[in-house]
């Protein structure tokens, strides 16, 4: 786990040897491929609708037509890999490279590239890279950043509000679970990236309760 202030530089890490190993994204992936597909407009905003080609998955909550902030909410994987066919592999070797999002390993599929192992980031490079997105520092317009920013909302308080993606890397061994974001309050703003063995289902919500009693346990949040 790595939670890190933008104003103070303050940094805290829990286990610095795997804050700096790389696992997959998986749907956390899906913060950068969102400003892609948009920016390159595979999609043109969140209540854009990608229609369902009726085949049965395993996620109920996939198997309809989608909006993209409804997408992006349920971790619909195959409105992603729809995006992505959109979007095509050089555009993600250029940008992966270019906004040092972690390393993609050559030759590699369009469709599974953040599923497969093909791409892979640590959660101090996920934490970096959070922090250029609040600052709106990568080149992507305006509206590409807006709606990430509406689709990506997760809570809002009168004292703090939380961005956050979660991800769950099944290929890996053992699978490797993940929620990455950032939490903005009256002061600061706290990025943060946490990833978790996952070696059952019944440790997934472990992602979320972490990082959100981290966040409590150093005045974050309340």
């Amino acid at each position: 786990m790595v939670i890190a202030s933008l104003h103070t530089g303050k940094t805290f890490i829990h286990n610095d040897l795997r804050a700096n190993q790389r696992f997959p994204p998986a749907s956390t992936f899906k913060i950068l491929n969102t400003l892609i597909a948009l920016e390159e407009k595979a999609i043109s905003g969140k209540d854009d609708l990608l229609k369902w080609d009726g085949h049965i998955g395993n996620v109920s909550d996939w198997n309809r037509d989608q909006t993209l902030e409804r997408a992006f909410k349920v971790s619909c994987v195959w409105c992603f890999q729809e995006l992505a066919r959109r979007v095509g592999a050089e555009k993600y070797r250029t940008d992966v490279r270019d906004f040092a999002y972690g390393v993609l390993r050559e030759p590699f599929a369009e469709t599974t590239f953040w599923l497969d192992g093909s791409l892979r980031i640590s959660a101090m490079e996920q934490v970096n890279f959070l922090e250029k997105v609040y600052r709106r520092a990568l080149p992507f317009g305006i509206s590409s950043y807006e709606t990430l920013q509406q689709i990506m909302l997760v809570e809002k308080t009168p004292t703090f509000a939380m961005w956050a993606k979660t991800g769950w890397a099944t290929q890996e061994n053992p699978p490797t679970g993940w929620y990455v974001g950032y939490v903005e309050t009256r002061g600061d703003v706290w990025f943060f990236a946490t990833n978790i063995a996952v070696r059952d289902e019944k440790d997934l919500p472990l992602r979320q309760k972490l990082t959100r009693d981290a966040l409590q346990a150093k005045g974050i949040m309340e």
